[in-house]
């Protein structure tokens, strides 16, 4: 069965106390080829529906009779048999405070009403994508762990694969190349060696870097693609990405996976104290985190987007050198500014033209 297939075969409720709703997005899932569509006015009935379907995709609306989408997901968390539920939030409502609420008891999207066919589609067959990702990983962790000693080097290709191109997705959606997590992960692994790490350190956080920000998967379009400045509430939103990143990488007992976890959800935290997302400072933050926020920043700045020109190299390594001590550890800015020639040549040698950043992603964990 093809990815497509299994999409469209996926089993869907939709809970909206309007029938008119209701009928619209059924109409609109049917017409895109869902096979599996299931609907309800009320919302005390969702408990024992989920329990008899297990849906894999719920559209909930909000401000309904009886009980809210607020109370009908906290009654579902204890009815998720796997890894992950998304539930995709229907809503007049835009205030941030909504928002915040409904990630916080298990939304991983929203869509404000009235909203686009377009709109509505794309997320639901996002967010489908992302559960079959998440349910291929618990087979995927099954499968390694029935292995043989033979298939060692096999199974360990197939995980460098599969975190690249988590990695990757996640910025693909943020309109950067494949090549950005090549450099940043190339960067984080020669300041680890720069500063003392052991080389197995240095090659795990090679290998687990390209994951970062893997969690803006779950940030919406018009937020994390808007070319000008957010404004407060959608930067709210955005900063979300780091917890959703974790969440994504979490209960997983391989190193790798416990090392990139760290760096999702740390490398956005500042040596003062004013990052975010727990305001962490110094050397509480874990030193994977300090490094990979380095070697992000200096590669985001010098590189040109859709949405902004790069920086030469000079203002960016002005960049680091005044944000020593704020933004970024200063033993860990004074090296990195060391080694820059051996930044630049990294830069140099994967330059956004390249095409095929998984193959050199696996020549550099070979080395």
């Amino acid at each position: 069965m093809t990815l497509d297939d299994q999409i469209y075969d996926a089993r869907v409720l939709i809970v909206d106390d309007k029938p008119a709703n209701v009928a619209l997005l059924e109409a609109i899932l049917k017409g895109e080829g869902y096979t599996n569509v299931h609907s309800v006015t009320d919302p005390r009935l969702v408990e024992d529906l989920h329990e008899k379907n297990q849906f894999d995709i719920i559209l909930l609306d909000i401000r309904m009779p009886h009980m809210s989408g607020f109370d009908v997901m906290a009654q579902l968390q204890d009815k998720i048999v796997d890894d992950y539920l998304p539930i995709l939030v229907l809503t007049a409502q835009s205030d941030v405070e909504t928002k915040i609420q409904a990630l916080e008891n298990g939304a991983r999207d929203f869509v404000t009403k009235p909203f686009e066919r377009i709109e509505v589609t794309h997320r639901i067959k996002n967010m489908l994508e992302v559960r079959l990702m998440y349910n291929r990983r618990g087979f995927e962790k099954e499968l390694v762990e029935a292995q043989v000693a033979e298939r060692t080097q096999q199974l360990a290709e197939t995980q460098l694969e599969f975190i690249h191109q988590l990695g990757r997705a996640g910025e693909y959606r943020d309109n950067e190349t494949g090549m950005h997590v090549v450099r940043m992960s190339m960067g984080c692994k020669a300041l680890a060696l720069a500063t003392g790490h052991s080389k197995e350190f240095s090659e795990l956080i090679l290998q687990a870097s390209p994951m970062h920000d893997v969690g803006k998967i779950g940030i919406p379009d018009r937020i994390l693609l808007k070319p000008g400045k957010l404004e407060a509430d959608e930067w709210e939103i955005m900063k979300t990405h780091v917890g959703i990143g974790a969440e994504i990488l979490s209960n997983h007992p391989a190193e790798i996976i416990q090392l990139a976890r760290s760096i999702a959800l740390t490398h956005h935290e500042k040596w003062d104290g004013t990052g975010y997302p727990n305001n962490i400072a110094g050397a509480n933050i874990p030193v994977q985190g300090r490094i990979a926020a380095i070697s992000d920043v200096f590669d985001a700045l010098t590189s040109e987007r859709p949405y902004k020109k790069a920086w030469p190299i000079e203002d960016a390594t002005s960049f680091i050198s005044e944000q020593s001590g704020r933004q970024f550890d200063p033993v860990l800015a004074s090296k990195f500014l060391e080694i820059l020639p051996e930044i630049l040549a990294i830069r140099d040698a994967h330059a956004d033209e390249e095409d095929d950043a998984f193959d050199l992603y696996k020549m550099a964990a070979a080395t």
